[in-house]
């Protein structure tokens, strides 16, 4: 005997109060006939066994709001920073319908006036027919068949009374109109008879047009979509193995009503995951979950919940948001910029805005070839060239056209790793730049350190000291670093183990110092071999910030984004192919949220215009340096020979290890991080020998002062 109940009531979910569908329960089974349910429990409940009550699911309104939060009293549409956007938004639609019915207004008024033709004969088509009475020949057929004379005969005399008082009506109608139209049109106003004329074709029109047409065409195409419930959550959700229906602790639960999201552009609700399950089993199983919903996995995006590691949001987009352009950057005004606040980046998979802050930090991308990678890191170097405060470096090591307008602005450019018509010697060229990044951030910090605390409270840069004309060695200075791996593997060794320190150097000391360092390559790994390798990965590691673009596998996204972030469920190899998923990438390590984010764009053209005005801004201001000002790269050329025999100090043999240390302390905006066996190369290939020295109890290889000074007069006698 079944234990039945009716249940018409409201339940509480999470302080929301959820109207019930009209149910039964059944034997402790809560049962509906409804297709959209959800299921809530109450939160440590006394039986955790019973089955969840269904709830209805919320209509189609914005986001409902979380647990303790308040929902906005202005929509966030309708707020002052975002109505010109909304008016624009609106006033776009409006143009598009207006223009798009304005052109084919003639082709309608045609068809309005055939249909209005067609509306007529079916009009009279169905008085005839109503005059004719059609259902009298199956009666009298009927009668026919059945041999009921008299019935016939009944039907028959009804039949032609009918026809002949329907006649007459007809004829009244039909004399009315030939009496009164003319009548009406030498009498009424003629405003009232276009009014009325106007609204009898369109009726007639609406009355002749075919089945499913419509008199104007559509404009604008609503989107289609499927509907997404709780049923095909849950469905979802157990077909991925991240719960079992059969076992009460083992079941899905849902947080909050499903809703719309702020923008309209899909459903979303927080899921409750069994005990023992949290964020990496969702992460692992998005695909799984998307196949269940049956819609593309470029449409789910999932969000933690910072209140449990089983909790999580899950948002199913309508669309593939990922597939919708950003559009063009908003630097295309050309307004000077501060590279102090950050720079509008793109958008997320949500349709919110993405900031990228540039200061205290370093930032690398990393791509595979034709995905946006070069695009990227030119737009993020658009915004510093438009602070005219700031010095820009830009080291292009595939040589392209693409940063060949940067000469307007840049204080050093350098083209390539081997001489050609853009730079004759870029390595040397390189040298010397990085020599004078070391220097300013020496000059940087003396300066620091010499500053009142009423001037540098924090002993830090600021924006009015890195602007103030007073101190023009503060300010902030970004080096770019296009395709740098290259710059790690030329034919010289020892140059690239003099690079390889200098940038390590660089990237140690630099951001702290008001130095961003804008890297990019296609080639993040395997670059190099022992300290030249060493000191790549280290480069590349400290990279504060990391965008992946398009990667061609989990190893390349892993090198780009690091080995946490992949932890975390973020692979960059996974990421959409298409020319419409150009510039999309994943943003690592700006914030605690990891965005998919579709990158403002920026083409040639567009750059173009931002470093021309980029360029006049600095001129009106007079912050025009370098190269852009008309100087040449001038490298200072260090003696290696001397430096190494002036830290000998008397001694006539050192190893290479104290010679390397000695050196670094003698001159370290030089010489950096240079290792043994960097000195120890340069010094051979200078004709210095390697000999064994003993130091300390032990004997180790190094070089002799005699043959060092032996080496600088062989060097002096080839010059006479």
């Amino acid at each position: 005997m079944n234990n039945a109940k009716d249940v018409h009531e409201h339940q509480p979910v999470n302080g929301n109060v959820i109207p019930l569908q009209s149910r039964r329960i059944v034997n402790g089974e809560a049962r509906t006939g409804g297709a959209d349910t959800a299921y809530e429990v109450e939160l440590d409940e006394s039986r955790p066994a019973a089955t969840p009550l269904p709830v209805d699911i919320a209509s189609a309104v914005p986001v409902q709001a979380a647990d303790g939060k308040r929902r906005p009293i202005i929509p966030p549409q309708l707020r002052p920073q975002n109505l010109k956007a909304t008016a624009r938004r609106a006033g776009g639609r409006a143009a598009h319908v207006s223009a798009f019915h304005a052109v084919r207004l003639p082709w309608y008024v045609v068809r309005l006036a055939y249909y209005a033709a067609r509306g007529v004969l079916r009009v009279a088509g169905g008085q005839i027919r109503w005059w004719w009475v059609p259902g009298a020949y199956s009666m009298e057929q009927h009668a026919a068949n059945t041999n009921q004379l008299l019935e016939w005969q009944r039907v028959h005399r009804e039949v032609k009374a009918t026809r002949m008082w329907r006649g007459i009506v007809l004829a009244a109608e039909t004399l009315a109109l030939v009496i009164g139209l003319p009548i009406m049109l030498a009498l009424v106003p003629a405003a009232w008879l276009l009014l009325v004329g106007t609204g009898a074709v369109a009726g007639l029109a609406h009355y002749g047009r075919p089945a499913g047409r419509t008199l104007i065409g559509t404009a604008v195409v609503a989107p289609r979509f499927r509907k997404l419930n709780s049923d095909i959550v849950l469905r979802a959700y157990y077909a991925a193995g991240l719960g079992n229906l059969s076992k009460p602790e083992q079941q899905i639960q849902f947080g909050s009503p499903m809703s719309r999201d702020a923008r309209n552009t899909g459903s979303q609700v927080v899921i409750d995951l069994p005990y023992g399950k949290g964020w990496s089993d969702v992460m692992n199983a998005r695909e799984k979950i998307a196949s269940g919903l049956d819609v593309h996995v470029n449409q789910v995006f999932l969000s933690p919940d910072k209140t449990s590691s089983r909790r999580h949001m899950l948002f199913v987009a309508d669309r593939d948001p990922l597939a919708v352009p950003a559009g063009r950057t908003d630097m295309l005004d050309c307004k000077p910029r501060s590279i102090w606040r950050p720079l509008r980046f793109g958008k997320d998979e949500r349709g919110n805005l993405v900031e990228l802050a540039l200061m205290w930090v370093s930032i690398l991308i990393g791509a595979q070839p034709r995905k946006g990678k070069t695009f990227t890191a030119r737009l993020i170097a658009l915004h510093a060239a438009l602070d005219p405060y700031v010095k820009l470096i830009v080291v292009d090591g595939k040589n392209s056209p693409d940063w060949a307008k940067f000469r307007l602005v840049a204080h050093r450019i350098i083209f390539g790793t081997h001489p050609n018509p853009n730079d004759d010697d870029p390595i040397g060229h390189l040298l010397a730049v990085l020599d004078e990044v070391l220097a300013h951030i020496e000059r940087v910090n003396q300066i620091l350190a010499s500053l009142p605390v009423s001037v540098c409270p924090e002993g830090k840069l600021t924006e009015e000291l890195a602007r103030d004309p007073r101190y023009p060695d503060l300010r902030v200075l970004v080096l770019v670093m296009e395709e740098f791996q290259v710059y790690f593997e030329t034919e010289d060794q020892a140059v690239n183990k003099e690079i390889a320190a200098k940038l390590s150097r660089i990237q140690a000391v630099g951001p702290s110092a008001g130095v961003v360092i804008l890297s990019s390559s296609q080639k993040p790994s395997g670059v190099g071999a022992g300290d030249v390798g060493r000191l790549f990965n280290r480069y590349r590691d400290n990279h504060a910030v990391r965008f992946a673009l398009k990667c061609g596998n989990r190893t390349v996204s892993e090198a780009v984004l690091g080995g946490d972030a992949y932890a975390e469920g973020y692979d960059a190899s996974s990421l959409p192919v298409g020319e419409e998923y150009l510039g999309l990438g994943l943003l690592y390590g700006q914030s605690d949220h990891t965005p998919t984010t579709s990158t403002f764009l920026a083409d040639h053209t567009d750059a173009e215009k931002i470093l021309l005005a980029a360029r006049k801004h600095r001129e009106r201001v007079g912050t025009l340096t370098g190269q852009a000002a008309g100087e040449e790269i001038a490298r200072e050329v260090r003696d290696v020979l001397a430096d190494a025999l002036a830290v000998f100090n008397g001694s006539g043999r050192l190893p290479w290890q104290i010679l390397a240390g000695r050196l670094v302390e003698h001159a370290p905006e030089h010489y950096g991080d240079i290792t043994a066996d960097a000195i120890s190369a340069q010094l051979r290939a200078l004709g210095v020998s390697s000999v064994n020295v003993k130091w300390d109890g032990q004997v180790l290889k190094g070089a002799k002062a005699d043959d060092i000074h032996a080496a600088m007069t062989r060097r002096e006698s080839h010059t006479r």
